[in-house]
């Protein structure tokens, strides 16, 4: 007897498979059923499992459990370890009686039992109820799916408004230094790239994590936050600062992370502002060298926090490569001969490393983000 609907029934109407390999069940649960549901037949295990792939899809399953060939007992576990039918209710209607064979059959996910010969009431009473029971369960995962993916929008709006807002701020202070928001997106994606390559090293791959490493890009554009509280006639002087001019100017790395630090020091949440107490770092310690004669606090080695000594480099590499009042661009090739004679003295050993290995990215980066006028 082959998978065909027995009867009609709105598309609206929940639809019933009964599968059983006896012509005349088919035929009395078909009569019990097709006043109220969609029906569908197999009379075998191996026709249901085609037949449960086809449109209209059941939405409930009436399983014999004693079948030539391929039993119940193995439809139902087949049914369940595929992804596309294992949450098809399905209730075994059997003429056994026996406890452990129940047993079994709930173990192996059936939602319930109707035991030979079947009343109509007690059929349709329990078919009502599962597929009460999948309704609810339908309804409830559509409502969970509509919640996640509102919770993802949600999150996504708000990561994107707080992205406009750092590059904003970061902006405020490149704006001050005569700089452009490229110079924010380069040294952001030098960032990257050379937290990228540290992690493919044995020292590195357990602590920068795909999360840390977006932390780290994130919180990149504000290194020079603290820019917006140096005078104008000291920032903006063409010419090279007197010592006393110098003295100030070094100070916007603590202004930018005390200012971060006033912002967020009442915040309960650490985790969800790790990228701010990142910034901090970043701000205060970018302009710290390998060999401890940066500012403002002279560290040098290890003590440096990572995502600063990564910044280092990077905005270096993009002040060399870029015109400035005092100076012209330079050529990649020769900021590069720069950066590799300050490896172990400017910057972290590793760090060049990382640039050497990943120098087509970096041209790549300055390329795609070269500012008007220097094309």
């Amino acid at each position: 007897m082959s998978a065909l609907p027995v009867a009609g029934g709105g598309a609206a109407r929940p639809t019933v498979m009964v599968v059983d390999d006896t012509p005349e069940n088919l035929t009395l649960l078909g009569e019990i059923l097709m006043p109220h549901y969609g029906v569908r037949v197999a009379s075998s295990g191996t026709r249901a499992l085609v037949a449960v792939r086809i449109d209209p899809r059941p939405d409930l399953i009436l399983l014999d459990v004693m079948m030539p060939v391929m039993d119940g007992y193995e439809v139902i576990a087949r049914l369940r370890a595929d992804p596309e039918t294992a949450s098809i209710p399905v209730i075994f209607v059997t003429a056994l009686a026996a406890t452990d064979d129940e047993t079994k059959g709930l173990e192996l996910g059936a939602a319930d039992y109707i035991t030979k010969p079947v009343r109509p009431s007690i059929v349709l009473a329990r078919v009502h109820a599962q597929l009460e029971l999948k309704q609810a369960r339908d309804i409830l995962r559509d409502q969970n799916t509509w919640l996640e993916g509102e919770v993802r929008r949600r999150m996504a709006q708000n990561q994107m408004v707080q992205d406009v807002s750092m590059r904003a701020l970061a902006s405020l202070a490149e704006a001050r230094d005569n700089e452009t928001g490229n110079h924010i997106l380069r040294t952001q994606n030098y960032v990257r790239v050379l937290a990228e390559q540290l992690a493919t090293l044995p020292g590195y791959a357990e602590i920068l994590t795909p999360s840390l490493i977006e932390t780290y890009t994130k919180a990149a554009p504000l290194h020079d936050i603290g820019k917006v509280g140096i005078p104008d006639y000291i920032l903006h002087k063409p010419g090279k600062h007197t010592p006393e001019e110098w003295e100030i100017m070094m100070t916007h790395a603590k202004i930018g992370s005390d200012s971060i630090w006033r912002a967020i020091q009442d915040q309960e949440d650490r985790v969800a502002l790790d990228f701010m107490y990142v910034a901090m770092e970043i701000s205060h310690y970018h302009h710290e060298k390998w060999d401890g004669s940066g500012y403002p606090d002279k560290l040098s080695g290890e003590a440096i926090p990572l995502p600063a000594r990564l910044m280092a480099l990077g905005d270096v590499f993009d002040a060399l490569i870029s015109k400035r009042v005092y100076k012209p661009a330079f050529p990649i090739e020769k900021a590069t001969e720069i950066i590799l004679e300050g490896r172990g003295k400017h910057f972290d050993p590793d760090v060049v490393d990382a640039y050497v290995a990943r120098i087509d990215e970096f041209r790549q980066i300055a390329l795609r983000y070269t500012d008007a006028g220097e094309e």
